[in-house]
């Protein structure tokens, strides 16, 4: 039987099963229809054992550090993928190479996912993520779903929350610090003094289209407002990004009333293309080894637009002509016409400046504010016209027509607002694949709520994050699934699963690591003064060599080769009471370095199941006592 009648033929199982279900209380007929409509939401969802998902979801694992995979449609949980915090199931953080990336930080967290693109569509190849705590960007490249680089702490640059945008063919990661502080960083000034001594940026993450390998670019000098999401533009703003800000005001304390003050606050309007071509023509000056702009000396490049009061998303629509802003404070998203804003741009249409920095006059950039709900965040677009916004008091998303509207909507925009459904609950961010692109796929939506409140059985007092499947394909959303994850995912970004084809083993020719070894004949262990360095390969089901001889104070280097060229055939290498462990892949060589501390003799053995003889794949290591120096 093929897979596609395998899976009618489960799904119409699922429907025959639930459709002679009823609620007690409930008549035949009525709990008959009930159940029939839900077993077919449930059959849009349902991947049968051993089918495939057709795409990725990538979660943000916000303070784990990390990111999760999923499938949808089944929402089942794949894989997470360590990134700014030590892992000992995937033996990250332990090996040379892991602790090098994380350098001195244990955590991280995660907020914005970006995927890579080229000619403004995803292309498969990166996925990169923001470090809001230590200011770090990471890369992990989707052929071994591994991370790759880690870059930061970020000069100049405090909280790196605005990111991670990418621009149409992964020029740049555009990123915006959510905290000023008195720059350089590490120069010291009274909070008291914050208008005056406190600066935030903006920063141009420069990507080798080859390599991936990410560097600073260059940085845009802001007033302190802390800058919230962003995004980048495409079509007509191609070559622009915009980030919403909230602390207008440049409160220092107290921000829940202090940073709430104003009408409006600012979202910054920049023209990327121009900042780089500051940098080429020397009207930047070095700090911190970084070319920083101002803007105030440097027109052009930055423009502040109002938007409305304590925004948190900014979205560029897949067209690039529409940008929509969500107030927190205020029922409506704004709709702004970038075409508009750059005849304002050019006509001079500003309302002054601030610091120097044009303001453009909000009506000149405007398309009209659309009666969304209450508490709108984020917007997302499904390519068919159509824009997705979340409701964070509310608990909903609402769908609504995108412009151009009809002279009778835009006298009652509240015709535009085409449907709504409910969510559980304090829905934060959402997703549809490809929203930043030119190209979304818009048949799903997923829906990242704050609180969960008990739709599970319980865990006790630290509840799960909730996230919801919503079927967008037709003119009504209908909900499908839902499921929970560890805290806490933020955005997330969806991948179709044929974008990519991850290798399963890395294969030996690629591997040029200087000191991996393939044969018995190669391995062995040496010793050079107090350091003692072994060269070992895994196989099933034995390490070669099994016995590590040291004395106790030596340095120990373990050099090891997983010779397997099959797939799923991990080894890990864990030293009993040494807090050790590393994994790795088929094909891979990892080095482990500590030193000998403790004397006696332990254990080393291999810590993913890997054979019959999984048991036996073991191995000594050997640590004599130090000598006694005799006293005199």
């Amino acid at each position: 039987m093929n897979r596609r009648v395998c899976s009618a033929s489960a799904a119409f199982a699922l429907v025959a099963l639930c459709s002679s279900c009823s609620r007690p209380g409930e008549t035949g007929s009525k709990s008959g229809s009930a159940s029939n409509d839900k077993a077919a939401l449930a059959a849009q969802s349902y991947v049968a054992p051993g089918e495939k998902d057709e795409y990725y979801l990538f979660y943000s694992g916000g303070h784990s550090g990390q990111v999760f995979v999923a499938g949808i449609p089944s929402m089942r949980p794949i894989r997470t993928i360590p990134v700014f915090s030590p892992a000992p199931g995937f033996g990250y953080g332990f090996d040379e190479e892991t602790k090098a990336m994380l350098g001195d930080y244990t955590w991280g967290d995660v907020h914005h996912p970006g995927l890579s693109q080229t000619d403004g569509k995803y292309d498969g190849r990166w996925l990169f993520v923001n470090d809001n705590a230590n200011n770090r960007l990471a890369r992990i490249d989707l052929r071994d779903f591994k991370t790759h680089q880690i870059l930061g702490p970020i000069p100049n640059s405090m909280g790196n929350h605005g990111s991670s945008f990418v621009t149409e063919n992964t020029e740049y990661i555009l990123v915006a610090t959510r905290f000023s502080v008195p720059l350089p960083k590490g120069r010291y000034a009274d909070p008291k003094d914050y208008a005056d001594q406190f600066n935030g940026m903006v920063s141009g993450i420069r990507v080798d289209p080859k390599s991936g390998e990410m560097t600073v670019g260059w940085q845009i000098l802001t007033p302190p407002f802390d800058w919230d999401l962003g995004s980048t533009g495409k079509g007509p703003s191609s070559g622009w990004a915009f980030w919403t800000s909230y602390n207008t005001e440049m409160a220092h304390d107290s921000l829940e009333v202090n940073a709430s003050q104003g009408d409006r606050d600012y979202a910054a309007v920049v023209n990327w293309r121009a900042a780089e071509a500051a940098v080429r023509d020397g009207k930047a000056t070095d700090m911190d080894g970084v070319p920083v702009i101002d803007p105030s000396k440097v027109p052009g490049v930055l423009y502040f637009l109002p938007v409305p009061k304590s925004p948190h998303g900014i979205d560029t629509d897949p067209s690039g002509r529409w940008i929509a802003a969500g107030g927190k404070l205020q029922p409506t998203a704004s709709v702004f016409d970038f075409e508009k804003i750059r005849a304002a741009i050019e006509k001079k249409e500003f309302q002054g400046d601030f610091r120097g920095i044009p303001i453009i006059r909000f009506e000149a950039a405007l398309e009209g504010e659309v009666p969304v709900g209450l508490g709108p965040l984020h917007t997302q677009y499904d390519g068919k016209g159509n824009a997705y916004t979340s409701l964070f008091i509310e608990s909903a998303v609402a769908k609504w027509k995108l412009p151009p509207w009809s002279d009778e909507e835009k006298k009652d925009l509240s015709k535009v607002v085409l449907d709504k459904i409910s969510v559980h609950y304090n829905i934060g961010h959402l997703v549809i694949g490809g929203s930043d692109t030119k190209a979304p796929y818009g048949k799903y939506l997923v829906a990242g709520n704050k609180l969960s409140k008990g739709r599970h059985i319980s865990v006790g007092p630290s509840q799960p994050e909730d996230s919801e499947l919503i079927d967008i394909s037709g003119a009504k959303m209908k909900m499908l699934y839902e499921t929970f994850t560890d805290p806490e995912p933020h955005f997330a970004q969806i991948l179709k699963a044929d974008a990519i084809k991850p290798i399963e083993v890395y294969p030996k020719a690629e591997n040029h690591d200087p000191n991996a070894v393939w044969d018995q004949k190669d391995t062995g262990v040496t010793r050079n003064g107090n350091t003692v360095e072994a060269k070992v390969i895994a196989i099933r089901s034995r390490f070669i060599p099994d016995r590590i001889d040291a004395q106790e104070g030596d340095t120990v280097i373990v050099h090891l080769t997983n010779v397997e060229q099959t797939p799923d055939m991990i080894h890990g290498y864990g030293v009993a009471e040494y807090n050790l462990n590393i994994i790795v892949d088929p094909g891979e060589t990892r080095t482990l370095k500590f030193v000998a501390k403790k004397a006696g003799v332990f254990p080393f053995y291999c810590t993913n199941f890997c054979s019959a003889l999984h048991q036996e794949m073991q191995g000594y290591l050997a640590v004599k006592p130090a000598p006694k120096v005799a006293s005199r």
